[in-house]
C-alpha cells in the first residue's frame, strides 16, 4: 500500500506532501543570507556599527535595538522592489496563474536592477572575470551569481566609506579633549570619560539619528 499522500499545487502540479514542507524550510532557511546579501541591510548594519564604535558608547544603543531600526529601514527601503515582486511573480503564483519556475524567474528582474543600481563597475567586472563566462550584452543578462557578490563587495565598501566621514568630527573631538587633558598635565584622567559627554552633546544637538537615518535612505534613492 503506498503511504504517499499526493497534492494538486496550482502552477506547480501533483507533488508528494513531504515536498513542499523541505521547499519552505529550504527557503526559510535562506532568507537570512538573502536580507544580509541582496537587500540594503549590510550598509545599514556597517553605518550603525561605526556610528556606535565614533560615539564611545559601547553598548548603548543595543545591538537588538540597532538590529530592528536596521530591519525596518530595510523594509522600508525594500518596500517599491518587493511590490513589484509581489505583482510580477508572488500573486500571480499564488493564484495559480504561472509556475514557480515562471514565478522566480520574473522576480529576479526588479531585485537585481535595484542591486546593480548600488554596485560598480569594477567590482562587477572583477566576477566576471572570476567566472570566466561569456560576456552579457547588457546588464539585465548578468546572472544573480556575478550580481550578487558584487552587491555585497560593494556595499561594505560604501559602508566603510560612510562609517568613516561618521568618524571624523567625533575623532577631533577626542583629539582636542586629549591636548587639553595633556597641557593641563591631568595624566590619570582618561580623555574616552571627558569626551563622551561632548559627543553626545554634539550628536543631540545637531539630531543626529535624523540626518544618519535620513542620509541612509537617500544614498539608495
Amino acid at each position: 500500500m503506498n503511504n504517499a499522500v499526493d497534492l494538486q499545487v496550482n502552477g506547480i502540479g501533483a507533488i508528494s506532501a513531504p515536498l513542499p514542507i523541505v521547499l519552505l524550510l529550504t527557503l526559510i532557511s535562506f532568507l537570512p543570507a538573502i536580507l544580509v546579501t541582496m537587500t540594503s541591510f549590510t550598509r545599514i548594519a556597517i553605518v550603525f556599527h561605526f556610528l556606535r564604535q565614533a560615539l564611545g558608547t559601547q553598548e548603548m544603543p543595543s545591538n537588538q535595538v540597532l538590529i530592528g531600526l536596521a530591519l525596518f529601514l530595510t523594509i522600508f527601503i525594500m518596500a517599491p522592489v518587493g511590490a513589484r515582486i509581489n505583482e510580477l511573480a508572488i500573486a500571480p503564483v499564488m493564484n495559480g496563474e504561472i509556475t514557480v519556475n515562471q514565478g522566480l524567474e520574473r522576480g529576479a528582474p526588479p531585485l537585481r536592477e535595484f542591486m546593480l543600481k548600488q554596485t560598480r563597475e569594477n567590482d562587477l567586472k572583477l566576477f566576471l572575470e572570476l567566472s570566466k563566462g561569456p560576456k552579457p550584452k547588457s546588464k539585465s543578462e548578468l546572472p544573480m551569481t556575478v550580481v550578487v557578490p558584487a552587491y555585497v563587495i560593494s556595499e561594505l565598501k560604501t559602508g566603510f566609506q560612510m562609517g568613516f566621514f561618521l568618524f571624523v568630527p567625533f575623532l577631533l573631538i577626542d583629539l582636542v579633549v586629549s591636548t587639553t587633558l595633556l597641557s593641563m598635565g591631568m595624566l590619570q584622567l582618561p580623555p574616552a570619560m571627558i569626551s563622551l559627554p561632548f559627543k553626545v552633546l554634539l550628536f543631540v544637538m545637531i539630531d543626529g539619528w535624523n540626518l544618519v537615518v535620513g542620509s541612509i535612505v537617500r544614498s539608495f534613492i
